[in-house]
């Protein structure tokens, strides 16, 4: 018996889901080791699925991923390179027993991506093989700038900043130099995850019960968020080094005045548009710019055919994904004001600490407990943690620069 194709679509789209909201849950699962296992099963894989098939598992559940991964990042305080930011406005919602809108905030910007994708790619499509080459040539200069510009917006405490981002860019170097594996989660989890908790601890801090109501934000509202993400997010996906918190410092910065909402709309916008986008690029300038992208390079030479496909599976795997946040996330806030935040706090850093040891070894942990007094120095020193990022960025900056 011959299974329609249709069949198997549905199959592969289902278990992708399935897929990416387990990554998206787990703290230190991310799609790319999904991605890296793809890869090394593809010979076994091959004989029973077409590389078109395993391409739409790969989007699918990278799509649903961007959706789910704001839950433990705002629940838990554990972030991937994707949701670092969102930790701390999330996490203010969180002590105002506000969690559940803070969800549904990166909720509304993640769908509100995928209409944006529609409207942009035709003129992707059009513009990018015209403008790409320039954009290469230009890229370090770019990131300088970028650095640059974001500094100068700050007004306290320049030096103190300055000293952050350099001392984050040497963190991040060093890291990336060094034999170990997975040292993304193990650098960024230290940075932004287990520095707040250590943090809370040290405050005495209680989860207070939580309202699950919808966030009370006007439609007008969400128009700034959204035409920041739909011009920077492209602007970004080229690139490297700029991913979707690094996107959303940038896009805030260029606006005026940006409510809490509003950036978490724009945090989930961005995380999502940027993942979506990645495919999109991958079929222009055949450049993959998230691991994802870079697994379906090496499994397909993709066709318009393919990338139309690929948007519409986007598209439905965006309504399937929202609903699933949304149960999951009322679920969890209707219960986790019953156990002791103090004790959540210490099982999510233990469970951390036991993820980078799995993932990192020993020596992603020094990283780990480097990147955490790192991360604490800063939120002692009343910076903003966004200038943590200069842990991607100078590596970045000097890995394209000419000269180096």
């Amino acid at each position: 018996m011959v299974i329609p194709p249709l069949i198997i679509i549905l199959f592969v789209v289902l278990i992708g889901i399935l897929a990416g909201t387990i990554t998206g849950l787990i703290p230190g699962i991310h799609t790319n080791l999904i991605a890296i296992f793809i890869l090394a099963s593809l010979a076994f894989l091959l004989d029973y699925f077409t590389p078109f098939y395993l391409t739409i598992f790969i989007v699918v559940m990278a799509i649903t991923h961007t959706f789910v991964d704001f839950i433990p990042a705002i629940f838990l305080g554990a972030p991937n390179e994707d949701t670092a930011l969102s930790v701390i406005p999330g996490h203010e919602f969180l002590l105002k027993g506000k969690a559940y809108q803070a969800i549904i905030l990166t909720l509304i910007g993640s769908v509100s991506a995928i209409i944006i994708l529609i409207f942009i790619t035709p003129l992707f499509i059009w513009l990018i093989p015209k403008i790409y080459p320039s954009i290469q040539k230009m890229m370090a200069w770019f990131l300088i700038w970028i650095s640059i510009f974001l500094i100068s917006q700050e007004k306290d405490s320049k030096t103190s900043v300055i000293l952050i981002f350099m001392l984050a860019g040497f963190l991040g170097l060093a890291t990336l130099n060094l034999p170990v594996k997975q040292p993304l989660f193990a650098m960024l989890t230290g940075l932004f995850g287990s520095s707040t908790l250590i943090f809370s601890i040290s405050q005495n801090i209680q989860i207070p019960k939580q309202d699950v109501v919808k966030p009370l934000i006007l439609k007008k509202q969400i128009i700034k968020p959204i035409l920041i993400t739909a011009i920077i997010s492209p602007i970004c996906s080229f690139f490297p080094g700029l991913g979707s918190s690094q996107a959303a410092i940038i896009g805030s910065k260029l606006t005026k005045k940006i409510s809490k909402p509003q950036f978490l709309i724009l945090l989930g916008s961005i995380n999502t548009l940027v993942m979506a986008v990645s495919f999109v690029t991958l079929f222009l300038i055949n450049k993959s710019r998230t691991g994802a992208a870079n697994a379906i390079q090496q499994i397909i030479e993709l066709t318009i055919q393919d990338l139309v496909y690929i948007l519409i599976i986007v598209f439905i795997t965006s309504l399937i994904a929202s609903f699933i946040v949304v149960k999951i996330a009322k679920k969890i806030a209707k219960n986790i004001h019953l156990v002791n935040y103090k004790l959540i706090s210490y099982c999510v850093i233990s469970l951390l600490i036991f993820f980078v040891l799995i993932f990192s070894g020993w020596l992603g942990f020094l990283v780990f407990s480097v990147s955490t007094c790192l991360g604490l120095t800063c939120i002692y020193l009343g910076i903003r943690r966004g200038y943590l990022m200069g842990c991607l960025l100078i590596p970045t900056i000097i890995f394209y620069l000419p000269f180096f």
